[in-house]
């Protein structure tokens, strides 16, 4: 407990003063347990007679109060405000700051909270059973991993792991030494900004895009140029004369859209990514969730001059709070991206990563992707039949099989309608989401991102029963 004695006076008179002002101005909170006497003595080399005197001195005046076999406690006191002090020059922050400070009061959408139905997007499906094997995995892993910090691109049989599973679903073949585990996407995305960019270069964007990955390359400085991405993925003839130094791609599920990006723009793309010498990074965000028989292979396995990153993350696959991800680097990258990463934390939480090396291993990762996959494909199908339902010819539905969410346009509104129906919604009990500040310009037409992974099969017959009343309701007025 730090504590200052003013020097004047016994010694029990300072403690009491020092604990006094400690409790008035809120650094020890109502309800707090006071160290007991012998321990706070040791703690301020003070003998153990004059820390009784001055917790006697505190319970009589009321600051404190006993609980008998307990301790001492603080009494519930009115603190007094904290002092203002006065305003003094302080040097100014660094441009990236200033850039992060801006881009985090952009316009993204509010996340509804407290609505019956909420149909936001991005988050992973909540699998219960997943909880209890997780559980167990960490308990193992905590037994027998070593606790110090391990190699800084990751644990090694967690990068074996990835590589295996990588070949088996996504055909990208990859060495241990090609992968380097992060903490989520967010992290492999400002690591490449970091290793690849000086302020004002040149980098491609989809329309739309993910904002995070927006957000990262505003905030480091660099041009973003956007290109259009269509119901074939990025429109690579799009592709802009002058030399990038990156192109950002979500090919598999192009975000938000849903489009998949053709097998005859990925040759496209790698093919001016060699000519213009520019690196790809592809966020394979949710890569997993394909519900075709034969989905599209990763960019990264047609990539023959090694440019593309790849990005893939286990925390959509899992739960958010996992903040485990990885990434395949071309070999020219490798020792940069490992110097960027030990700047950044030194690595991964070791525990984690060894629970999840075991939980792929043993095979729960691939039988809690097939249960996954089988459960977002039926949630997916009954959003579906309810818009089609009760939307009807009213929005036209972007269909791609695959990810998380779905787009749909909204017939005969405009942007100012589709907030009124929004709001709407909201005061009805459901979450709806705009996809307007996923563009950088204003988007062709009005839309929604309608995120499935929330809710359950039935409830998401009733929230489509709910938004048709909505779009009922802006009819009839």
């Amino acid at each position: 407990m730090y504590l200052e004695l003013d020097g004047h006076g016994p010694l029990y008179d300072q403690l009491t003063r020092a604990l006094k002002a400690s409790i008035l101005e809120g650094r020890i909170s109502a309800g707090t347990q006071l160290p007991p006497t012998r321990e706070l003595a040791d703690e301020l080399d003070l003998s153990r007679t004059t820390v009784l005197a001055a917790y006697e001195q505190l319970r009589a005046e009321g600051f404190i109060a006993g609980r008998v076999g307990s301790g001492s406690y603080v009494s519930k006191l009115q603190a007094k405000p904290a002092a203002h002090h006065a305003e003094t020059a302080i040097p100014a922050p660094s441009r990236y700051a200033e850039r992060a400070r801006a881009v985090r009061n952009w316009n993204i959408p509010r996340i509804h909270r407290g609505v019956r139905y909420n149909l936001q997007y991005g988050n992973p499906l909540v699998n219960p059973a997943l909880n209890n094997a997780w559980g167990r995995e960490l308990a193992r892993a905590a037994a027998y991993t070593p606790l110090h910090i391990n190699d800084v691109s990751g644990l090694a049989a967690l990068r074996q792991q990835t590589c295996d599973y990588l070949a088996r679903r996504r055909g990208v073949r990859a060495d241990p030494d090609d992968v380097m585990i992060v903490s989520g996407t967010q992290q492999a995305i400002e690591l490449t900004t970091r290793v690849l960019l000086n302020e004002a270069d040149r980098v491609v964007l989809e329309e739309p895009h993910y904002f995070g990955a927006h957000q990262a390359l505003v905030a480091h400085g660099a041009a973003v140029v956007a290109v259009r991405a269509d119901q074939n993925g990025l429109v690579c003839d799009e592709l802009p004369e002058q030399s990038p130094r990156l192109i950002y791609v979500t090919p598999s599920h192009q975000f938000p859209s849903g489009s998949i990006l053709s097998l005859q723009r990925r040759k496209a793309l790698l093919c001016y990514a060699e000519r213009h010498q520019c690196w790809i990074l592809e966020d394979d965000y949710d890569g997993e969730f394909s519900y075709e028989s034969h989905p599209m292979p990763a960019l990264r396995s047609l990539d023959e001059g090694d440019r593309v990153i790849y990005v893939g993350t286990f925390s959509k696959v899992m739960f958010g709070g996992l903040r485990l991800a990885y990434m395949v680097l071309p070999a020219a990258l490798r020792q940069d991206f490992r110097n960027a990463k030990y700047l950044s934390d030194m690595a991964c939480p070791v525990i984690e990563q060894a629970a999840l090396a075991h939980f792929m291993e043993d095979g729960g990762f691939e039988r809690h992707l097939r249960l996954a996959r089988k459960e977002l494909k039926l949630r997916r199908d009954a959003l579906i039949a309810g818009l089609k339902e009760h939307a009807r010819d009213r929005v036209e539905l972007t269909d791609t099989p695959a990810g998380m969410h779905v787009v749909v346009w909204l017939r005969d509104y405009d942007a100012a309608k589709c907030e009124a129906l929004i709001g709407h919604a909201h005061d009805k009990g459901l979450g709806l989401y705009p996809v307007a500040p996923l563009y950088l310009d204003t988007p062709p037409r009005p839309g929604l991102m309608l995120g499935y992974c929330g809710a359950s099969v039935t409830e998401l017959r009733e929230a489509m029963q709910l938004f048709g009343e909505c779009l009922d309701h802006f009819e009839s007025h």
